[in-house]
């Protein structure tokens, strides 16, 4: 592969489009990113980025002579060689995939006949593909070539992850257009997997199942530590070390939450229930991971005989530390619980948006700039996000300030014998209740 410059517009200006149009620049493209949020792109044309995303604000200034950002269909397409697709598909009420957006833009490419490829990035159900050729053929469009190639960056380190992944996956029909999607990552040393459409489609809907899935198990096997008294960081590490299994996604916590992981595993569900399969192991995933935040403030709870009338300090919002993004993340669940169970909640973050007004799960509960604040006069604290903050508290200050030194460590992050030390009641993941002597 050559890696030649080449024009590339990108429709889309969030989380996976604005990381494909900084890092296809980075790769020697010349970019123009489209969206339809004003707000959005007055932001980037004034040199700002609209969320946060590690080493993404640096990628866009270095590369600035090769990116643009615009609302004009037009001015975005007018030059490119190739469109990809990065609007989001949020679920709809069934669970399937909402296409509205990746529709609009096939719309808007009526009369781009001097495109060379239609690239999707955005995350589809199998099949919409050749959905996309027909629409494009419709169009008079049936010389431009059409390819999947879905993203497996994570929020976090979504720059590191597309410059350097484990493999580019592209799904053509036409062998010319998949080398040539192929081409526009040849500075990148990393394998490119070239197949079907369809199977494209359905690897990044069965990663991110099997990702989710991983991280189900071991919730469950942490709840069964807790009943037998056995330790989920010593079983989690022991079964890690098997080289058949490794350790990735073996960390028990609160559940999976974030863009990607609940609205794909609910997809594939609906997608395979719409083709007559009742995806039953997807169900039972889906169905611990809701219940997860729900077991933990049940847990909670019964520690302290109910919770009307206790003040309870959640510690982290996000869905991850190193991301400001609060979409499904498990603090949502266990404010509204704790709220509708009738106790006052106080939290801290560094990173969660605010409301501004909005009716967010969390609007009723108390912001506070430290975890110490967020813990003054509490009856319990809750850990929901690991930020790395959270390890540098000290937690023997913090025992004094509140009423009920009780930690629910819902992400295993912090020892156990120090919490205990500091005079905490500790709860923990698959942990079970270890209280100061």
């Amino acid at each position: 592969m050559t890696g030649a410059s080449r024009r590339i517009a990108v429709f889309g200006a969030g989380y996976i489009g604005l990381v494909t149009g900084a890092c296809f620049a980075e790769l020697g493209h010349r970019v123009v990113v489209r969206d339809i949020q004003p707000e959005r792109i007055r932001l980037l044309n004034s040199g700002e980025v609209p969320f946060f995303e590690p080493g993404l604000g640096d990628l866009i200034t270095r590369n600035k002579e090769r990116l643009a950002f615009t609302l004009d269909v037009e001015e975005a397409v007018r030059d490119a060689e190739a469109v990809f697709v990065c609007v989001d598909t949020p679920p709809t009420a069934s669970g399937d995939a909402d296409l509205s957006r990746v529709w609009a833009v096939v719309d808007a490419l009526r009369g781009a006949s001097h495109l060379v490829a239609v690239v999707v990035k955005s995350t589809v159900p199998v099949g919409t593909g050749a959905r996309v050729r027909a629409a494009l053929d419709e169009r008079d469009l049936g010389h431009v070539g059409y390819a999947s190639n879905p993203e497996f960056t994570a929020e976090g380190r979504a720059v590191e992850d597309f410059l350097r992944p484990d493999r580019v996956v592209i799904g053509a029909s036409d062998d010319a257009v998949a080398r040539w999607v192929a081409d526009l990552y040849g500075r990148l040393d990393s394998p490119v997997e070239l197949m079907d459409v369809a199977s494209a489609e359905m690897v990044k809907l069965a990663s991110n199942a099997l990702l989710a899935t991983r991280i189900t198990f071991i919730n469950e096997i942490a709840t069964v530590c807790e009943a037998t008294g056995a330790d989920i960081g010593h079983v989690s590490r022991a079964v890690g070390l098997d080289h058949r299994l490794g350790p990735h996604f073996l960390r028990a916590g609160l559940g999976y939450g974030g863009s990607c992981f609940p609205k794909d595993s609910r997809a594939l569900r609906a997608m395979a229930s719409n083709s007559g399969y009742p995806f039953q192991l997807l169900n039972a995933v889906i169905e611990v991971n809701e219940l997860q935040p729900r077991r933990a403030i049940q847990r909670l709870k019964t520690e302290l005989d109910g919770l009307k009338g206790r003040r309870i300090a959640l510690l982290g919002m996000t869905f991850k530390p190193g991301t400001d993004d609060m979409r499904e993340a498990p603090s949502t669940i266990i404010a509204s619980r704790l709220l509708a169970e009738g106790a006052t909640v106080t939290c801290w973050d560094p990173m969660a948006p605010h409301t501004d007004g909005r009716q967010e799960p969390w609007s009723s509960a108390t912001r506070r700039p430290d975890p110490l604040g967020a813990m003054t006069d509490a009856d319990a604290a809750i850990l929901v996000t690991e930020w790395p903050e959270l390890t540098d508290v000290d937690w023997t200050a913090a025992a004094r300030l509140m009423r009920n030194p009780l930690l629910l460590d819902g992400r295993n992050l912090l020892d156990p014998a120090a919490l205990l030390s500091a005079g905490f009641t500790h709860m923990g993941v698959g942990r079970g209740t270890r209280r100061p002597r």
